[in-house]
This record gives C-alpha cells, sequence and structure tokens, in this order.
C-alpha cells in the first residue's frame, strides 16, 4: 500500500465527504466494467454542491456528473475522488482538465490510479494548475471497490473468484453426478449477483452439458436489492468462457441460446488452447490472452473439482467463494477440490478466511489463498 502524507490532516468533514464518494461509486458495479467504479463529490461552504458516479464505459466519468450539477458552484470547492482523476484523452476528454477549468480549489483523491496513463499525471496535472491535492483519504475502501481493474493495471491478470458449492461435508455431487441442487434458492441469487459483478466467467464443457448451464445472468433470479437498484437493461452480461479441448459442445445446449457473448477455446473454436508440458491447456496463458482480447479484468469461476484444482495450482486464483449446505453426502460423493498431490502436512494450503456468512440456510465462505503456501 502506497503511504501518503497530506499537507493538513483530514477533517471529519473529509472523511465524511469521501465516504459518500465511495458508497456512489459501488452503485457502478453492475455496469462499469472494465473501466473502474469511481464516485466524485464537489463541496463547497461545507455543502454538497454537486455529486455522481461512472456509469458504464464510454460514458461521463464520475467527475464529470458532479461538475455539470456542481455548474458555478465548483469555483473555490473542494473536490473528494474515489479514483485520481484522468489525465489522458480516451472516449472522453480528461478530468483533471476539467476540474482546473471548473475553478475548483482543493482535490482529495482516495487512491493514485494504477493505469500506467494515469499514474501520477492526473496530481501532478492538477498540481500545476495551483490546486492542492491531498491523498490517501479511505485507500482502502477505494481499493475494495475495483480489484479487478486494480489487479489488471498492475500485472496484466485478471482478479479471478472461484465458486464452489457443497454439502457440509464437502461432497459437490453424488457418486452418479447429481448435485442439483445442492445450495437453497438464496445462495443460487446470491451467484447471480457475483456472475453480474464480474466481466467474465470460466467454465469447462463437461460443467456446461452436464448441466445444461447458461452461464448467464439472469434477471429474474437477481435479488430483489439489485431489481430495485438497475434497469434490466443496464445490467451487462458477462463474457462466457468455455474450455472445450476436445470439442464436445454442441449447438442444441442453452450455452448458444442465451444472451452474452461466448468465446470456447477449443481446436475449432474462437480462442485455439495453448498447451503446457504436460500437454494440459495452460491457464495462465489463456486467462491473459483472453483478457486482453475481451477486456475482461473480474473473471468469476464456475466449475468442477478438476479445474478448480487446476486453477490453485497455478497460482491464479484471488478469492475463494464457497457456499456450504446444511446436507450430508458421503465419502461416496464428489469431493469439492481435485487432486493437489500433497504428501505432507507442510504443504498443505492455508487460507485466511475474510469473512463468514449465512446465506438463505447456507453458509458463505470468503477465503484467500496465503501466496507463501503454494509450491
Amino acid at each position: 500500500m502506497t503511504q501518503h502524507t497530506p499537507e493538513r490532516a483530514f477533517s471529519d468533514l473529509d472523511f465524511a465527504m469521501m465516504s459518500r464518494a465511495i458508497k456512489l461509486a459501488r452503485r457502478g458495479i453492475y455496469t462499469t466494467a472494465p473501466n473502474p467504479n469511481v464516485g466524485c463529490v464537489i463541496v463547497r461552504d461545507e455543502e454538497i454542491v454537486g455529486e455522481g458516479y461512472h456509469h458504464r464505459a464510454g460514458e461521463p466519468h464520475a467527475e464529470v456528473h458532479a461538475m455539470r450539477m456542481a455548474g458555478e458552484k465548483a469555483v473555490g470547492a473542494t473536490a473528494y475522488v474515489t479514483l485520481e482523476p484522468c489525465s489522458h484523452y480516451g472516449r472522453t476528454p480528461p478530468c483533471a482538465e476539467g476540474l482546473i477549468k471548473a475553478k475548483v480549489a482543493r482535490v482529495v483523491c482516495a487512491m493514485v490510479d494504477p493505469n500506467p496513463k494515469v499514474a501520477g499525471r492526473g496530481i501532478q496535472m492538477l498540481r500545476d494548475a495551483g490546486i492542492e491535492v491531498q491523498i490517501g483519504l479511505l485507500e482502502q475502501d477505494a481499493l475494495a471497490l475495483n480489484p479487478g481493474f486494480i489487479k489488471y493495471m498492475r500485472t496484466g491478470m485478471p482478479f479471478v473468484q472461484l465458486k464452489m458449492a457443497a454439502s457440509l461435508d464437502g461432497q459437490s455431487a453424488l457418486s452418479n453426478g447429481q448435485s442439483q441442487w445442492i445450495t437453497s434458492p438464496a445462495a443460487r441469487q446470491d451467484v447471480q449477483r457475483y456472475r453480474a459483478m464480474s466481466g467474465g466467467i470460466l467454465s469447462t464443457s463437461k460443467t456446461v452439458i452436464d448441466d445444461n448451464a447458461s452461464l448467464n445472468v439472469r434477471w429474474d433470479d437477481l435479488p430483489t436489492s439489485v431489481q430495485a437498484q438497475y434497469l434490466r437493461e443496464e445490467l451487462r452480461q458477462p463474457v462466457r468462457v468455455i474450455l472445450d479441448r476436445q470439442n464436445h459442445l454442441t449447438d442444441a445446449l442453452k450455452l448458444f441460446h442465451t444472451d452474452g457473448e461466448r468465446v470456447i477455446v477449443s481446436p475449432d473454436g474462437d480462442c485455439i488452447p495453448l498447451l503446457d508440458s504436460a500437454d494440459q491447456i495452460d491457464l495462465s496463458t489463456t486467462l491473459k490472452r483472453i483478457s486482453d482480447e475481451h477486456h475482461i479484468n473480474h473473471l468469476w469461476v464456475e466449475a468442477g473439482a478438476t479445474l478448480a484444482s487446476a486453477m490453485i495450482k497455478a497460482n491464479l486464483v484471488d478469492e475463494l467463494i464457497v457456499y456450504l449446505a446444511p446436507k450430508l453426502m458421503g465419502s461416496d460423493g464428489r469431493g469439492l477440490i481435485g487432486a493437489l498431490g500433497l504428501s505432507a502436512m507442510a504443504d498443505v494450503i492455508d487460507l485466511n478466511i475474510t469473512d463468514v456468512r449465512m446465506v438463505g440456510v447456507d453458509i458463505r465462505i470468503t477465503a484467500t489463498i496465503k501466496r507463501n503456501e503454494l509450491r
């Protein structure tokens, strides 16, 4: 984390206004990808005169919405922005330039933009124009807004969430393969919410065929809290990326008759699979390529035990989302994760559990992998 020493201490008003900007930014979590979620609040004489958030890529940024609302009241005001104002021309003009023209007196940024095209340049533009700039207020909250955007800008790889569902004794299916439905309707609604937040969904042809899965966002299955905030047409459909090395997919599957872009990784598909030294699909190279070509910086993975273990062994998983149902299926069921090839307790992969909560009758566990435990 970048440490910042403000020129003057942040006030209670500063904290309150940045908190408001972060709350505004969250309104874009289902619509902005691959752009970041950003909120902006403009304050003069301790009164909010303008505010806004980024809705979707190609549309005005948060600062523009706030400046339009503020109008002449922006002169001499303080702008609170969850991400450093951009300094380059893209599909929209640079926001740093707009704030200069609006004659704000001070800009408070929660964090520096990790985009190499910005990365401090917006801050420098503002300071060169005589505007006071402070950085680092509620930075951790701002970082949490955009894990996909931040990781992709820093590493060129997407932020990967691996979703799994199992009975309380760790089984993902019966011995005959039946798995619908282990979890409750509330948990399945929760999965729809995660899908809607992602830019892409990764799965395998086996999972698609076994469940005849569409792997898209189904409006009617989203939580009512999401439906109340958005129009159906506002929510994007994630890109569905299916690993199908053996060309098993057929046009009869729901996957080919439901909304959403598809990328089939197969010898005859949209993306020819690249193989590793073990003659398996090179997951790291494949994710990098698809992320670059299809602008995916946040990937949601829904698949069986084999892909789950392969993703973990390849050190590609940033966060685990595990749903445990109050059911027992027995040791003759199918396990949650495939073989990891471990032979000593020293090699066991440790997790950091960051959240545990009830979703309907199920338990949802959110965890990250301790990277130094991976071999």
